[in-house]
């Protein structure tokens, strides 16, 4: 009777093990179908393998060290220009400095040179004032009659500046030598000169 139980038993689990190597080999062959199916689908159906199941070459990598080597090569490029342009821009500030200095000298050499020709137009106009004052000392040591027929000669804006110089008593025996024409002229102007000096 136990004789018979454990023959029982060992065909039941041969029968079990025979069982799951059958099941292990469908499984197999149905994976083995499976990627013979996915083999055969047209990419351009819109479908692609899995990762997985691609096949692994060299172009992505290839591929992707040209686009870096590329990239490398545009950025030092750009590094090259951006460079450049630094090195123009430090050219022109130093030419801009050199300029604004310069500038500054002739600015201040003309400032120099305008308070010069300031100095030297005083110095004219005091020396010209000087000397129409002493020439006006000279006409009025001449005899009125003298002085008169200088007066007569010159031009009529030229005496009145004279004239207007002088002491009112000699101007006036001056003007009594001259001819009227030449009075009345010089008076006009001298009327003109007063008429448009400022009042208070």
């Amino acid at each position: 009777m136990k004789a018979k139980k454990k023959s029982y038993f060992s065909n039941r689990g041969s029968i079990t093990l025979l069982a799951a190597l059958l099941a292990g080999s469908a499984v197999i062959r149905i994976g083995i179908g499976a990627n013979s199916a996915l083999a055969e689908v047209d990419p351009e159906d819109g479908f692609s393998l899995p990762l997985a199941a691609q096949p692994i070459t060299s172009e992505p990598l290839e591929e992707r060290e040209t686009d870096i080597k590329s990239l490398l090569d545009a950025l030092r490029a750009r590094e090259a220009r951006v460079n450049e342009l630094e090195g123009e821009l430090a050219a022109r500030s130093k030419a801009l400095d050199i300029a604004q200095v310069e500038i500054e000298r002739r600015l201040f050499a003309l400032e120099n040179a305008e308070q010069r020709l300031r100095q030297t137009l005083s110095i004219a106009q005091t020396a010209a004032e000087d000397d129409l004052s002493k020439l006006t000392v000279v006409y009025e040591n001449m005899k009125p009659k003298e002085a008169a027929a200088l007066f007569g000669a010159m031009e009529p804006a030229f005496a009145a500046g004279f004239l207007g110089r002088m002491r009112p008593e000699i101007a006036a025996k001056v003007m009594a030598g001259l001819t009227p024409e030449s009075a009345y002229s010089i008076s006009a102007i001298l009327a003109g000169r007063n008429a448009r000096a400022p009042k208070n």
